[in-house]
């Protein structure tokens, strides 16, 4: 969970704000009721209200920002690292007020008192930021999701490969992400066609 919860805020923190959800829902959906599943229930509608009040969705914003205070009041101010304290303040703010977004920057969040951003990733949490940060950035998310899987084929054989190297540099270094984005592009389109060479090889009806 806590790999979930430093990717949604990396992206959340990198402006990505609907996108944070992303990372957040799969971990949320399998949760039983209880503390865990309030913390991302909440978290994802917090984001959700940001996302509505930077598109002016006034109506949307208040409701989901009364609903997202609901399910973080009982939680601890600092629970599983995240400072809900400025997150409840801005959905105070956010409730009464939505226009308030157009006047003040929503808080970055933080894990653990630290502000997480994409570079401070570990490998894993890469991974899984990559075709969020894709789909979210307008590349081809199915190609970084081809990619994320030969980056894991390479962890698990322990053979090298580029795609590793290439996920965490696509999200760590956003000044150069159209480059990598052109190098994972050219390297899964190898990648493939040797693929589609060996497809059917072994047919005896081929």
């Amino acid at each position: 969970m806590d790999r979930a919860l430093r990717t949604g805020i990396a992206l959340y923190n990198a402006g990505y704000h609907h996108a944070a959800h992303d990372a957040w829902e799969p971990v949320w959906l399998e949760l039983p009721d209880g503390e865990d599943e309030r913390l991302l229930h909440g978290l994802i509608q917090y984001t959700a209200a940001i996302h509505h009040a930077r598109t002016r969705n006034w109506a949307g914003t208040i409701g989901l920002a009364v609903s997202a205070r609901e399910y973080l009041t009982d939680l601890p101010e600092a629970y599983r690292g995240v400072d809900l304290v400025p997150v409840r303040r801005t959905l105070d703010a956010l409730g009464s007020d939505p226009e308030w977004i157009e006047r003040a920057r929503p808080p970055r969040l933080t894990h653990r008192g630290e502000p997480v951003s994409p570079s401070a990733l570990d490998t894993e949490e890469c991974l899984l930021a990559a075709p969020i940060l894709a789909s979210a950035g307008g590349y081809d998310a199915a190609l970084v999701e081809r990619a994320r899987g030969y980056a894991r084929e390479g962890l698990e054989t322990g053979e090298s490969n580029p795609f590793l190297a290439l996920c965490t540099d696509f999200v760590r270094e956003p000044a150069q992400r159209d480059l990598v984005y052109g190098r994972l592009s050219d390297h899964v389109s190898r990648r493939r066609s040797r693929e589609r060479d060996v497809e059917g090889l072994f047919d005896p009806h081929r």
